[in-house]
């Protein structure tokens, strides 16, 4: 998706502006492909509910693959600060929204990280920013935990890095299997993570409720 923005809606939401940037030629082109889909589902692209839908699925689409116009190890390296703390830093309960890249249909659930610095820390907001950066691409969710590590681990160059992701899957909930209470766990590990002790301390402190 490219980078060049031509249009933008606004809209005040709870007393702030909400800016949505989309490409004009971009949003033409997959609404032309939608007036057809529609057409081939049996329906009148033209009825007044659908008059606007190609456009819209057009914006939200961009919207859901955004992901693909951003340097995620750059949002990193904007927040780095050295910094000689070196235990576990746990951001865990982020919240995750992807799409399927087999059937286009969207899973989410939530992501926790955790590094051991090495001399650099990053500001904290800076990790749900990756977390969404490659979710927000067609995906599928074991490339997706990878990838958060990688560049993680990439970029800030810590001791470990680790990741643990549980989504539920439209694709299983919607159709095929149709089990509408399945999670899907992956995991992902660097450096000290894959020692046993350490890694038992992360998954302890993802999975506890502190007061």
């Amino acid at each position: 998706m490219t980078n060049n923005i031509e249009d933008f809606e606004e809209e005040e939401q709870n007393g702030y502006l909400k800016i949505d940037h989309y490409n004009e030629k971009t949003v033409d082109r997959i609404a032309a492909h939608y007036v057809d889909i529609l057409a081939a589902l049996g329906e009148d692209s033209h009825r007044e509910g659908l008059l606007k839908t190609p456009q819209r699925v057009a914006k939200a689409l961009q919207f859901l693959t955004h992901g693909y116009g951003v340097d995620p190890a750059a949002l990193l390296r904007g927040a780095m600060f050295e910094e000689e703390y070196s235990q576990m830093v746990v951001v865990k309960d982020i919240e995750v929204y992807s799409m399927c890249e087999h059937h286009m249909l969207p899973f989410f659930g939530k992501a926790h990280i955790a590094y051991i610095p090495n001399g650099h820390i990053v500001g904290l907001s800076k990790i749900p920013r990756v977390v969404d950066v490659f979710a927000r691409r067609l995906q599928v969710q074991e490339r997706l935990t990878n990838e958060i590590r990688d560049c993680i681990q990439e970029t800030l160059a810590p001791a470990g890095v680790a990741v643990v992701m549980e989504c539920q899957h439209m694709c299983m909930a919607m159709r095929g299997v149709q089990k509408q209470n399945s999670v899907t766990t992956t995991s992902a590990f660097t450096g000290a993570f894959q020692n046993d002790v350490t890694r038992s301390e992360f998954l302890r402190l993802i999975t506890a409720t502190l007061v």
